[in-house]
């Protein structure tokens, strides 16, 4: 295989570096605000485009899906033809999107963009780490950037719903993608300003048969969790989608494990630490994306909260998230990531607790005091996944195991919105607080599951940060 590489470039200023990253954190924060965003505005396009709670899953999880399926060949594309130019097309096509969901006269129109949003996300997310990587080349300061990237990602995720909320107060729902423009335009010129080229010294082969394997499993997992409360569980339609993701699952196995150079090293589930690594990774976002949604529904169809008092309403969880995820890289960095991940499974479990009886009076305070716990709990989450992911690997290996907890946040965003969805579906407004506490609970079983991965930390290999990933 014939590679390209850039020659050796000088080390960047520390401005320049710290700018570097600004740039990148701008375009994470764009990532995960539309992975949340749209939440607040269900019901408003529901009522516009006239969309049953289906298709109001399908626009959210349309996006997640793509996100989650592309990710790690994005990374590859951007080791092969260069980390900014595949940057700057993630920007565009992302920005092209955007545009297309504001204009969206019908909600088939609109998922169909959201997944093109996906597509735009994907080349964004994976190279954003890389590019940092490649700028902070002393450890310890390359330990902190992705501390800091890791904490706005988050924000972004928790501040979505606020975004949305005081977006819908002012303006109808379309507002929601429109405000992506001008961040798009801004990102465009700061990283045509600042961010240098980069390559992999080697790029990776693009594993098509597997990347296509990929998403059919991903699709068929999702897909047959949203649409089996309509069409039923053991209906034809549903059993056709369990055989094509049985059938796919295990033709992903055989091909991954059969390439030289596989979309997903299989070999890497082997340790006990990066498999508890990915779970965790599902369990904090499927715990997250729960939270949001129904809170959304709770708040707006049960309670008559308008969007905005439901974006306020999230703002302990938005706080609880950017306090608790720097702190909890710089524990990372000091002690390893058991401690945190220990607090991060305590704080979601004991939040979804308190909401496990919810009902249609639920006081506010004990509403605030859950959100805010759980919140705590996905900040304190995020860098010991990481660090448990990429931890004690080759360099070569690292990226590869950071694609792959990239990935799995996804899935579990995706799987977060189908679960939380199909328990609620066909509930009606003085129904849907009971409706949902099946769903509290399973928010609670992910903070459990994060106490179970927490394992003793390495302290010589903590104390240098996280091995730097590319993180597809």
């Amino acid at each position: 295989m014939t590679t390209t590489t850039l020659p050796a470039q000088p080390q960047l200023s520390a401005r320049r570096r710290w700018t570097v990253l600004a740039v990148c954190c701008l375009s994470m924060f764009l990532v995960g605000l539309d992975t949340t965003i749209v939440n607040v505005g269900l019901p408003a396009i529901g009522r516009g485009l006239d969309v049953d709670t289906h298709g109001l899953e399908w626009i959210v999880d349309a996006y997640t899906l793509v996100l989650a399926s592309l990710l790690i060949s994005s990374g590859a594309l951007a080791d092969r033809f260069g980390r900014r130019r595949v940057f700057q097309c993630g920007l565009a096509v992302f920005g092209a999107a955007s545009l297309l969901c504001a204009l969206a006269p019908s909600a088939g129109v609109l998922i169909a963009a959201r997944a093109l949003q996906g597509v735009g996300a994907s080349m964004l997310s994976p190279v954003a780490l890389a590019i940092v990587v490649n700028a902070m080349p002393d450890p310890k300061e390359r330990a902190q950037a992705i501390g800091i990237w890791a904490s706005v990602f988050g924000l972004s995720m928790a501040a979505g719903p606020v975004t949305g909320g005081a977006l819908l107060a002012v303006l109808d729902w379309r507002a929601l993608f429109w405000i992506n423009a001008p961040v798009i335009v801004a990102a465009l010129l700061l990283t045509a300003l600042f961010v240098p080229e980069s390559r992999a010294p080697r790029a990776r082969r693009l594993d098509v048969p597997g990347q296509v394997l990929l998403t059919v499993v991903l699709a068929a997992v999702v897909g047959v969790l949203i649409e089996g409360p309509r069409i039923g569980w053991t209906s034809p339609a549903a059993l056709a989608a369990y055989a094509l993701g049985a059938a796919a699952t295990a033709g992903f196995v055989w091909v991954e494990s059969r390439r030289r150079e596989p979309l997903m090293d299989l070999r890497l589930f082997r340790r006990p630490a990066f498999s508890g690594a990915v779970v965790g990774a599902v369990a904090a976002f499927v715990a997250l994306s729960m939270t949001l949604l129904l809170n959304t529904l709770y708040l707006q169809h049960t309670r008559g909260w308008t969007p905005l008092a439901t974006g306020l309403a999230t703002l302990p969880l938005a706080v609880g998230a950017t306090v608790c995820a720097p702190w909890s890289g710089r524990m990372v960095g000091r002690t390893g990531p058991r401690l945190p991940l220990l607090l991060a499974g305590g704080f979601i479990t004991v939040g979804a607790l308190f909401l496990v009886r919810l009902t249609p009076h639920t006081s506010v305070f004990l509403l605030l005091a859950a959100y805010a716990f759980i919140g705590i709990g996905f900040g304190f989450a995020n860098a010991p996944i990481t660090n448990t992911a990429v931890n004690g690997l080759p360099r070569d290996r690292a990226g590869v195991a950071g694609a792959i907890t990239s990935t799995a946040r996804q899935l579990g965003s995706a799987l977060g919105i189908a679960l939380a969805g199909g328990l609620v579906v066909a509930a009606g407004p003085s129904e849907l607080a009971h409706a949902s506490r099946p769903g509290w609970i399973l928010v609670a079983t992910c903070g459990v599951l994060l106490l179970l991965i927490a394992h003793p930390s390495r302290p010589k290999q903590a104390a240098t940060g996280p091995a730097a990933p590319s993180a597809r």
